[in-house]
């Protein structure tokens, strides 16, 4: 995973928990849901990336 990636992840998932804490300060129930997902929405795609690297090194150990 190149760091550009991990870092827009990272800010994707900041930037939901910001928007779940708003949520639970104001009481607005769309809101904390909405951070909750974008918070998930990052850690996934994250984990994807992570699974792509894995592929890749096995690929490399095949080629080497």
């Amino acid at each position: 995973m190149s760091f550009t990636e991990k870092a827009r992840n990272k800010v994707e998932q900041m930037a939901g928990a910001a928007r779940e804490r708003v949520g639970d300060m104001t009481d607005n129930e769309p809101m904390r849901g909405e951070g909750a997902s974008q918070q998930s929405n990052a850690r996934a795609k994250q984990a994807g990336e992570k699974v792509k690297d894995a592929g890749r090194n096995v690929k490399d150990s095949f080629t080497k």
